[in-house]
């Protein structure tokens, strides 16, 4: 997981409190120095470390603050209506897909929102770096429609190396006017996370149904990383239009609807097999 936000400055700590530098030290520098502390001084608080990994949702990041900082359950949820986040105004004040994943330091002094804020300004920043700011221009997205892709994008890749490929076939099915079809986007509807998605499911009436309805999602659909952002606004080319991951480790790309269907129908057997395995063998 990314541990790519490792800050100088601790939110609700002293200034200039942070992790330990690791540049090196002359000779001279390592002699021991005793600070002698003021009567009813406390010593500096060591940090603790927090990390919130690529495409958790926005729920799962308030309850682990909340544990982090031991607060009653709902008290980040509730804090992100009085943080004043630095959220575009597309986003109408929901922070999913800017809680960015990266390793935050904490204290017994920081708060909800406060860390919010941190979250949702290293998010703006990565979506701010040359590469994806414009790679989204070049592509005709916001920063808001880039974290929404990249969300998905988090969300449906088996590894990292597949996020272009999988950006690709966003691309390619946004610019023929075919809905995304993205199990993913159900489960956020769904309020879960599974490989079953049903034809019933499919059927649902909710805005992030890319079953039945056009275009990307309202909002993002879990806190994307970095290179998720970068796949977005830069696929590699590709006809693809399809994709299934049949196997861990092995996703397949298709442009024709027949070829997918063969690669579905291998990943419905090895579904069965692995479900006979863990069955084990009956009594008779």
């Amino acid at each position: 997981m990314s541990t790519g936000c490792h800050p100088s400055a601790v939110p609700g700590s002293p200034a200039g409190a942070g992790w330990p530098s690791s540049s090196p030290r002359s000779p001279r520098s390592r002699r021991r120095s005793w600070v002698t502390l003021l009567p009813g001084e406390e010593a500096p608080e060591t940090p603790r470390r927090l990390l919130i990994p690529e495409g958790w949702r926005a729920p799962q990041v308030y309850a682990v603050i909340d544990r982090e900082l031991k607060l009653p359950p709902g008290s980040t949820k509730a804090a992100v209506a009085t943080a004043a986040l630095p959220l575009p105004a597309e986003a109408k004040g929901n922070p999913e897909g800017f809680l960015f994943p990266a390793t935050y330091p904490v204290t017994s002094k920081t708060t909800p929102g406060e860390l919010l804020t941190y979250m949702v300004r290293t998010a703006n920043g990565k979506l701010a770096t040359p590469a994806v700011a414009n790679g989204g221009r070049t592509q005709g997205m916001t920063p808001y429609q880039t974290a929404t892709l990249a969300s998905i994008i988090e969300a449906e890749a088996d590894t990292r190396a597949e996020m272009g490929k999988v950006a690709r076939v966003v691309h390619n099915r946004l610019a023929k006017s075919m809905p995304l079809q993205m199990d993913s986007t159900l489960n956020y509807a769904l309020n879960r996370s599974t490989v079953d998605v049903t034809l019933g499911d499919t059927r649902i009436d909710h805005p992030f149904n890319t079953y039945e309805r056009q275009g990307l999602p309202p909002t993002p659909i879990d806190s994307p990383g970095l290179a998720a952002m970068a796949a977005a606004v830069a696929p590699p080319p590709g006809d693809w239009l399809f994709f299934v991951t049949v196997k861990p480790g092995d996703t397949r790309f298709s442009a024709t609807y027949e070829e997918h269907k063969k690669h579905v129908a291998e990943f419905n057997r090895n579904r069965a097999a692995a479900g006979r395995a863990q069955a084990g063998p009956r009594a008779g």
